[in-house]
């Protein structure tokens, strides 16, 4: 795709203004780093971080059938989910392989805003509309609104004064249709960094202003760099890296976004048909105690048998050393097991730890 091709989101503009370095990200012309990865890293564990999301794909699910359709297709308990709430879930394929994973917010009966992600959108929407009964709309607002995450433990400080609502007691996974400096927003305590924080809704014009003003409150600018390494220290999967249409549930670790009490959903047989049998390997965190970084598809070593693949990996300025996702053959997986990754001809140990635990060893 040439550059020209690209999108752009309504923050475009404001990046090449404060320097970010621009590249091409799932369709879109997005900020990689503006200071520098490892300083918007520390930022946002120390201080509070600000990121355009604003090419995560947005869509709005309503009318009689919404609810049938996002229980039918996702993995999580779509019916239980409380108005102003949302929640984390999987769409699946007929296989059990993760379509994508996403944010539902539930605003009412059959009333539901769907985040997606960007390099997916058009391959969700497709699979949601194929689905859906006649009667249920489905409303791509992308390009209607903008989105913008503030992350850190100081992130709820700097917006919480400028907010029409109560944001520190708004709980995790609840959301507020309010006004943010004055102007309709919506407003999510989520994210994707491991830290508290938010992730609004604004009206595409509203974005800069919404960005400069919470500058202006303390926040830092942050890059994609940056919330990719953010998520890895957090164990946070990424679309096409730990889960795509070929990876369940099971293996990945996500069966806690998987209601097979719920009843009938796309996948749900194979999903309960591994739980049973074991998926042969399994999804961990690995951290070295070198700064060497191992790329997605270095292989991992059990003595001189092959044994796994790495996923993702980073060198983390949280610990000072290297961590990393891998899949794992299961009897290699069990945490505290030493094992190597081979990295530029060389094999580098590494031990398997919880995928929560890879920013705090």
């Amino acid at each position: 795709m040439t550059t020209d091709a690209l999108r752009r989101t309504p923050l475009f503009d404001l990046h090449r203004e404060l320097g970010a370095r621009i590249v091409p990200f799932a369709g879109w012309e997005m900020p990689v780093q503006y200071s520098g990865i490892l300083d918007e890293v520390r930022s946002v564990r120390t201080n509070a971080g600000l990121f355009d999301i604003s090419h995560m794909g947005r869509a709005h699910v309503f009318g009689s059938g919404a609810l049938d359709v996002l229980q039918r297709l996702t993995t999580n308990d779509v019916a239980a989910l409380e108005a102003g709430r949302a929640h984390y879930t999987l769409l699946t394929n007929p296989n059990g392989g993760v379509i994508d994973d996403l944010i539902v917010y539930r605003v009412a009966e059959n009333d539901f805003w769907v985040v997606i992600n960007a390099g997916n959108s058009s391959k969700d929407l497709a699979w949601l509309r194929e689905q859906a009964a006649p009667q249920t709309s489905i409303d791509d607002w992308t390009d209607r609104t903008a989105m913008i995450a503030i992350q850190g433990p100081k992130a709820i400080e700097a917006i919480a004064p400028v907010v029409d609502t109560d944001v520190p007691g708004l709980p995790g996974f609840a959301f507020v249709q309010t006004k943010l400096f004055g102007e309709a927003a919506i407003i999510c305590r989520t994210g994707y960094t491991g830290e508290d924080g938010l992730e609004v809704i604004v009206q595409p014009g509203q974005a800069p202003v919404v960005w400069r003003k919470l500058l202006d409150a303390g926040a830092s600018s942050c890059g994609l760099g940056a919330r990719d390494a953010l998520r890895i220290e957090a164990g946070y999967p990424l679309y096409g890296h730990e889960i795509d249409d070929t990876t369940t549930p099971v293996e990945a670790g996500l069966m806690w976004v998987v209601k097979l009490d719920k009843g009938e959903f796309t996948g749900r047989a194979r999903i309960a048909e591994l739980r049973e049998t074991g998926a042969g390997k399994r999804l961990v965190g690995l951290t070295l105690s070198e700064r060497i970084v191992p790329r997605q598809g270095y292989t991992v070593y059990a003595g001189e048998l092959p044994v796994g693949t790495v996923t993702s990996g980073v060198f983390s300025p949280t610990v000072g050393h290297s961590v990393a996702m891998a899949y794992v053959d299961e009897p290699h997986g069990r945490f505290g097991a030493d094992l190597t990754i081979e990295i530029r001809a060389r094999r580098i140990p590494c031990r398997v730890v919880p995928k929560k635990d890879l920013r705090s060893t």
